[in-house]
This record gives C-alpha cells, sequence and structure tokens, in this order.
C-alpha cells in the first residue's frame, strides 16, 4: 500500500493517519490525532490535490470517515491541502441569477431542514448569526443577548419606533426590540418553519401586538417610507451581486428620512467577492447556502450609498464569529446522537463541516462580519444622530 501512495503524500510530516478499506494504515507523522478512513479506492488519486472541496464532498458522500476532533479534523485537512495545492485565489465570480422562486428554495433547502435541530445547538432564543463577546468570556446565551443589545442601541431604538427586522429568523430580535426598547416590529422572512415557530413565540410572550412577521420577500416591501429604522442581520449574504443594488433602494425606499438602516452580515476576504481559496467556498455554495454570494465591505458599502443613504459607522466582528460558530459546532458535536435523529447522516455530516469549518475560517480571515450602520438623510441633508459613539457604551 505503501508504494501506491504519491511521493507528495509519503513526504508530508502532519499528525495524520491515512487508513484504508482493507484495514491497511499509513502515518503521515508522529503522533497522528486525525484519521481520514478512505472507503473508496478511486479516493487515492484525489489525495495528491485534495482541495478543501474534495475532502468535504467526500466525507459528505460516505467515501472517506474523519475520526478525530471535528476542529482538529478541519485544521489537518486545511494543512494537507495547503501542503499539497498551490494557494489559489478561487475561481473568477460566476454571477447567479436571482429570482423570488430560486432565492425562497434556496432559504428553504437551508432553513426548513428542522427546527428541533436548530434548538440543539442555538442559543434558547435561537438567535442564528453572529454573537457579541463584551470580553470573551461570555456563555452563548449571554453574547447572544449582546448582541441584540448591540444592535437596537446602534440603531437608539426608542419607545414606539417602527422597526422593520429583514430576514428575521425566529424573530429573536423582533421580540427583544419589542421587550426590551418597546418598538413595533414587523419581521420578514421567507421560511415556513421558521415563521411558524417565531409566531409561536411571539404569542406565548404576549406580543402580538408589538411584533408582526410574515412571509415576504424584501423585493415587495413597502416603498413608503413608513419604517423608523431597518435591521438586517445575515440576510444579505443570499441577496446576490446582481441584487445588491436593488436590495439596499428597498431599504431606501422603506424607511423614513432621518431614519436608520444596520446591515449586519457575511463579507468577504477579495474585492471582487470570489470565493476563498482550494475549495472552501465551493463546498458552501454546494452544500450548505446554493447560490449565496458575499460582497466586500467596498461593494456593499457602495450600493448602499448609491442608494441614496449615509454609511456613518461600520464594525467588524470578524473574531465574535469565530468564537460564535466554535460554540456552535462544541454544542452540536456534544449531541451528534440527537441530531442523527432529527436529520438525515448527509446532512449531519455537512453541518458537522460547515460549523467547524466556518469557525476555522473566521478565524484565519478568509472571511469577515461587518455591521454597517447607514441614516438616510434629511431632504437639508443633515441628520440627529449623536456627535460621537459614547451612547452606545453607557
Amino acid at each position: 500500500m505503501l508504494a501506491q501512495l504519491p511521493a507528495a503524500l509519503q513526504n508530508l510530516q502532519l499528525p495524520l493517519r491515512l487508513k484504508f478499506w482493507n484495514g491497511l494504515h499509513f502515518d503521515l507523522g508522529p503522533r497522528p490525532n486525525v484519521t481520514i478512513v478512505v472507503k473508496d479506492p478511486q479516493l487515492i488519486s484525489q489525495l495528491t490535490r485534495p482541495s478543501l472541496d474534495d475532502l468535504g464532498s467526500a466525507f459528505v458522500e460516505g467515501k472517506l470517515e474523519l475520526e478525530g476532533s471535528i476542529n482538529e479534523v478541519i485544521q489537518l485537512c486545511d494543512e494537507l491541502s495547503q501542503a499539497l495545492l498551490q494557494e489559489d485565489d478561487g475561481p473568477q465570480p460566476q454571477r447567479v441569477a436571482h429570482d423570488k422562486t430560486t432565492d425562497a428554495a434556496d432559504i428553504s433547502y437551508h432553513y426548513d431542514l428542522s427546527n428541533d435541530f436548530y434548538q440543539l445547538w442555538l442559543d434558547q432564543e435561537m438567535v442564528y448569526s453572529c454573537a457579541y463577546f463584551k470580553t470573551g468570556s461570555e456563555t452563548l446565551e449571554q453574547a447572544q443577548q449582546n448582541k441584540l443589545e448591540h444592535l437596537c442601541r446602534k440603531l437608539r431604538l426608542q419607545r414606539g419606533d417602527y422597526l422593520l427586522d429583514v430576514g428575521c429568523g425566529w424573530g429573536g430580535l423582533a421580540r427583544f426590540a419589542a421587550r426590551e426598547f418597546g418598538a413595533r416590529v414587523m419581521g420578514i422572512t421567507l421560511s415556513k418553519e421558521q415563521l411558524k415557530l417565531g409566531r409561536e413565540r411571539v404569542k406565548a410572550e404576549g406580543l402580538e401586538q408589538q411584533v408582526d412577521l410574515q412571509i415576504l420577500d424584501y423585493r415587495d416591501l413597502p416603498q413608503d417610507g413608513r419604517f423608523d429604522k431597518v435591521v438586517s442581520v445575515g440576510m444579505f449574504e443570499h441577496v446576490g451581486h446582481a441584487n445588491l443594488a436593488l436590495y439596499c433602494e428597498r431599504l431606501f425606499g422603506a424607511v423614513r428620512e432621518g431614519g436608520l438602516v444596520m446591515n449586519h452580515g457575511i463579507t468577504a476576504k477579495h474585492i471582487d467577492g470570489r470565493p476563498v481559496g482550494r475549495g472552501a467556498g465551493e463546498f458552501i455554495d454546494r452544500y450548505v447556502f446554493p447560490h449565496g454570494e458575499l460582497p466586500h465591505l467596498s461593494m456593499i458599502s457602495a450600493y448602499i450609498s448609491d442608494a441614496g443613504l449615509e454609511v456613518v459607522d461600520v464594525e467588524s466582528l470578524r473574531l465574535h464569529y469565530a468564537r460564535t460558530l466554535r460554540f456552535w459546532s462544541d454544542r452540536l458535536e456534544a449531541k451528534l446522537d440527537d441530531a442523527g435523529r432529527l436529520v438525515p447522516e448527509r446532512a449531519l455530516r455537512i453541518w458537522r463541516l460547515y460549523l467547524a469549518g466556518c469557525s476555522y475560517a473566521f478565524a484565519k480571515g478568509w472571511i469577515n462580519l461587518h455591521q454597517i450602520l447607514a441614516v438616510k438623510p434629511l431632504a437639508d441633508g443633515s441628520h440627529t444622530l449623536p456627535w460621537t459613539r459614547a451612547d452606545l457604551y453607557r
């Protein structure tokens, strides 16, 4: 078996064991802590150029098994790929046509998997977006409450404000804004499963008079400036580069003059928005977020400005998301048996790689997370925001 292995593999020094379908194994370095179990002989040739997409796909399709801590698995697979592949900048971006039908199907694929599955590893409020760690020592629950408060404070939310929550998920932010800040909230989603549970939670908290959750596409938002504030969390990643201008125009039309718009979402490393190299981006597109496209900070900021909004504050939460995803991954890994009863094995394999892999990607700086606060200026170009950020941290 050793003679059949490519020389490039034999010369590596990684704490990684290759175990083959016939029981034989080969250690790539001393004291291996991760094992790749090759179940399909045809994979041997692929191991000479193991892109992250190839390795992930083989695991998802059951052609190989991965043994060891999922976080160590991700790191060792990256090191293996890095050692045997030339670092590249990923393929040139192929722009995706996004229409209402395609977007609804993509959202359903990801978010309608199983509410019970998400409840296994999210916080109690089921906030499926980057948490906010003031010290780094918070629990996930504390950090998610921090994030909800941070967003509302950045929006200078006041009692009686009418807030639009674009991509409201299970309604955690909408309920928080209503309960803690006295806002009226309209939340929109394309996920029927999210809407069902979100409405149940609104009713359970007695917030029906303040919170209205609906199935609605952002393209159909009212354009009469009825909302005092707009927040969009983890949503614009699904819009697609081709529709970013329209997306920003719809937010502009929804908010009143002097109102604030907060866009919280994942941003690309590269200015043109192409995915990170060695196949990681391709894996996410294939298995996790079909047709998702990440814009660079400069790209989304330009579209926000072109729509007529003024960018007034930008904050990176990249390391916060690395920690958030690590929490999610660790929680899922601790409940794999329960998860296996809720979703198909293939789906569980995808999510194990996705959560641990994205935590690694944010920590490495392959992708980022930015909160972009914008204002719709008054007719004379002014606005009423405070002169400094001091009010946010009192």
